[in-house]
């Protein structure tokens, strides 16, 4: 059977959206000669040939391997209608909209693939599930990981009952199945598994729902822009009814629910109306209330001459699970920005701005607080609450503590460029609090939020004593992509950390010879949570052989009793004994496959999203083509043999 297709209303933002969009560039193609720009700051009144636009607009990042851009090569090897939407509602919308108009955007398509834009690019066998009776009972009866940390407290801890895994049988492990997202380059959204369903997002914007065991689907909903986050689902009273909703947020900073039986729309919200808003951190459901972390990429715009920088805050957001509205919303800069300046290019420069929230807040039910982990002042002046962890009072909405990693960070992507037209004065390191903070109980009764930062540093934190440091360990050197990245696992005993410490070749991170370093990063190490002295250390997996490699581990990481699975921008997944540090199984993601859903699927590098285990089995997505990684667009699951391994005589 075909999978549900959800219908959404239609709107007129919606007009450039997904295929909606690709009729209307045709027709302007055949029977306009001048287009006008339906966007501001549009400076193209006629179409200019594909050639052009990728000489002009392109060339610079895609033809010189450039980290930060997929090569040509890979582009080449696209569905056209892939990079048309990439440019409408992906990653590259800002350049696509503000410097691109339809033609354009067509003819660039047409001419790197060297074929004519065919409608129905996004191609995959029907791979639908069979009609089922609506689900019965309670949701989390079963086996489930639900949201980013599995839970409230992002531990990223899966226990036994509802892991299923043993660790005799980690090493057995084999693939079952691999599903493609089709056309895609990046696979950067955590799967979250509930009632025997797995829900997912992708970089196109569809969110997926699939068998967990056999991946047929059985529903699909269209958001307006790239899905990052990890689904989360929840049953909410709306009127005297009590409905299944699944929760997710796309990257032009709209929030969504839908029926997680069908994919029907329940309500849609934008959250911000920032023009480069973003939901990259999942969302939690806490008190009633559905939590909304924001961030912006406001900081990686700044590298541009002509931008104006910056004026754009983090901040939470609590919204009503059963109808979308805003019920408060807690900002990490208090003060509005304001002029305080102007750049070499005669621009104005605002600030204070930044502290943005790129993870998943977490819930502590004792204290009622929010915790939420902050990255650096995009503009100065730099404020205590940048590059912290913010406890914020869910009754009263007020920050009652805040805990500081760096003070003085202000930086932006300018910083990293050569002219750094609006790198502030005295810039700062960049060392967010990028990871989500996660709160466990020690075998004492003692409480302790831990705090993972991109300086490398693990803070181990008193959640009941205002934050108070109760000890500190520096495991890498940091970085702009050094430190540690998405976040660590905890059992309860050890916290399990993975360093990332990425270098490139160049300190100019706009160089179009930029490139990745296969020497450097990497490598997984174990804590202890009672006084963080050093359990044991795993080193990373050399690069040899394969272009575009590192070692660099700025996955987050999961843990389960007995076992650790860790994933490398190698594309090397590992699980590792969680009291020696052993290596108990390795998987190279970073290959073709062949998919269930019949859409072309390659694994690629493992970067930002975790393993995901569940009822015996692990989940991983492969691909990430940011920052000179290797590109992919699968979602792999894996099972041991149904014969049960073999005793020793």
């Amino acid at each position: 059977m075909p999978p549900r297709r959800a219908r959404r209303r239609a709107t007129p933002d919606r007009l450039w959206r997904n295929h909606q969009m690709l009729r209307l560039s045709f027709i302007l193609r055949l029977s306009l000669p001048l287009t006008v720009g339906l966007w501001g700051g549009l400076a193209h009144a006629v179409a200019r040939s594909g050639a052009a636009v990728y000489a002009t607009e392109c060339a610079a990042c895609h033809s010189s391997g450039a980290a930060h851009a997929p090569s040509r090569a890979t582009l080449a090897g696209l569905p056209n209608g892939a990079i048309v939407r990439a440019l409408e509602t992906g990653v590259m919308r800002v350049v696509g909209n503000f410097k691109l108009n339809g033609p354009e955007r067509m003819a660039v398509a047409e001419y790197l693939t060297g074929k004519a834009l065919d409608p129905s690019w996004n191609t995959q066998t029907v791979h639908g599930c069979a009609p089922a009776p609506p689900s019965t009972g309670e949701l989390f009866a079963g086996p489930h990981w639900n949201g980013w940390g599995n839970g409230p407290h992002n531990q990223r801890f899966q226990d036994a009952a509802q892991a299923r895994l043993a660790p005799a049988d980690v090493g057995r492990l084999e693939l079952q199945w691999a599903f493609a997202f089709p056309g895609e380059t990046i696979a950067e959204a955590q799967p979250s598994i509930v009632a025997g369903r797995l829900f997912v997002g992708s970089r196109s914007g569809a969110v997926y729902a699939l068998d967990a065991k056999s991946a047929c689907v059985h529903w699909t909903y269209q958001a307006d822009a790239p899905v990052k986050n990890s689904v989360v689902l929840g049953e909410v009273k709306i009127g005297s009814a009590v409905r299944r909703l699944a929760f997710f947020g796309d990257l032009a900073g709209n929030a969504y629910a839908v029926a997680s039986e069908d994919g029907a729309l329940v309500w849609r919200r934008k959250v911000d109306d920032f023009r480069s808003a973003a939901l990259t951190g999942s969302f939690i459901l806490a008190a009633g209330q559905l939590l909304v972390p924001l961030t912006a990429n406001e900081s990686t715009d700044a590298a541009a001459r002509d931008a104006v920088c910056c004026v754009f805050r983090g901040s939470v957001v609590a919204l009503d699970p059963a109808t979308g509205a805003e019920l408060w919303r807690r900002y990490t800069v208090a003060e509005v920005p304001a002029k305080t300046g102007e750049n070499a290019q005669g621009n104005a420069i605002f600030g204070p701005a930044g502290a943005t929230i790129w993870s998943a807040p977490t819930f502590d039910e004792r204290a009622q607080m929010v915790y939420v982990g902050t990255g650096e002042n995009s503009s100065g002046p730099a404020t205590p609450t940048s590059d912290a962890i913010l406890a914020i009072d869910i009754k009263t909405t007020t920050i009652k503590w805040i805990y500081q990693g760096y003070a003085g960070d202000v930086w932006n992507m300018s910083c990293g460029t050569a002219d750094k037209v609006n790198c502030p004065q005295d810039p700062g390191p960049d060392y967010d609090m990028g990871s989500s903070p996660s709160l466990t109980t020690l075998a004492d009764g003692r409480r302790v939020l831990l705090a993972a930062q991109k300086s490398g540093l693990v803070h181990a934190l008193d959640p009941d004593a205002a934050g108070k440091l109760l000890w500190q360990r520096q495991l890498a050197k940091g970085g702009v992509l050094g430190g540690i990245e998405w976040g660590p696992a905890t059992d309860g005993q050890n916290v399990y950390v993975a360093i990332a410490d990425m270098r490139w070749s160049s300190h100019d991170l706009l160089d179009p010879k930029l490139g990745v370093d296969p020497r450097a990063g990497g490598g997984l190490v174990a804590l202890a949570l009672s006084d963080g002295h050093i359990v044991w250390q795993a080193p990373a997996i050399a690069c040899t052989n394969r272009v575009g490699c590192s070692p660099a581990q700025t996955a987050a990481v999961t843990a389960i009793p007995g076992a650790v699975f860790a994933g490398s921008v190698s594309g090397h997944l590992r699980a590792f004994d969680s009291a020696t540090g052993a290596v108990l199984w390795t998987y190279d993601t970073a290959r073709d496959f062949d998919t269930v859903n019949g859409a072309k699927g390659r694994g690629g590098a493992l970067d930002a999203t975790g393993p995901v285990v569940v009822d015996g089995w692990v989940y991983v997505v492969s691909g990430y083509s940011k920052w000179g990684g290797l590109p992919g667009n699968v979602l792999l699951a894996f099972a041991p043999p149904r014969q049960p391994a073999q005793t020793p005589p």
